[in-house]
């Protein structure tokens, strides 16, 4: 009998076993791991809210999930996205979309209403009605919009303090500057007053 054979032999089953566990236990692991790195570098992303532009939907310091622009296209009106654009020299800004291409875009700024092809828009998650223009500084746009292929029209829920597509250096966004959508409120920024609203957890529309 060959030595191997013999010391084989004298290890107790039980030994085997837990390795043999141990082992399928990191393979399991190694593949988790690369599942989320694939995950969280392709497919999601998280982003802090930065300012009041979009209150009362996000609040300043809030953290949101974020569907990347590998698997988010084609922007469709009422869509949440995180964007760079020239003007904030490619900081990430966070607005709503209320116009994709082709669609034309009209505000009556004395009422307060934005009307998309004609209609006007139920805006529920608005702050206020939008009166801010940026006419009465001289970088207002010339309504009616028609959106240019390949672009959206987009303006924050807080519309009277909110630098968006309304403002003329900013305008229309190009599609391709878009990061992706945001899905959840992960963390809700925390106010000075009352501290963090824990409540506001959860899928963003």
């Amino acid at each position: 009998m060959h030595m191997g054979e013999e010391k084989r032999r004298m290890e107790p089953a039980g030994s085997r076993s837990r390795g043999a566990e141990l082992y399928t236990l990191l393979h399991d692991l190694v593949y988790i791991l690369a599942a989320v790195t694939v995950v969280f570098v392709f497919a999601i992303r998280l982003v802090g809210v930065d300012g009041s532009s979009m209150y009362p939907t996000l609040h300043h310091s809030d953290y949101l999930v974020l569907l990347s622009n590998v698997f988010y296209r084609n922007a469709e009106a009422g869509d949440i996205v995180v964007m760079t654009v020239p003007y904030f020299e490619n900081e990430p800004i966070v607005k709503r979309v209320i116009a994709t291409e082709g669609q034309t875009v009209d505000i009556d700024f004395d009422s307060g209403v934005v009307y998309v092809d004609g209609e006007a828009l139920d805006e529920p998650y608005t702050f206020e009605p939008t009166y801010v223009s940026y006419k009465e500084i001289g970088q207002a746009l010339d309504y009616p919009v028609t959106v240019p292929e390949g672009h959206i029209f987009v303006m924050g829920d807080n519309r009277n303090n909110s630098t968006d597509s309304r403002f003329a250096p900013v305008g229309v966004v190009d599609e391709r500057d878009v990061l992706g959508k945001v899905l959840f409120l992960l963390l809700p920024g925390a106010d000075e007053n009352s501290g963090r609203d824990w409540s506001r957890i959860g899928v963003v529309s």
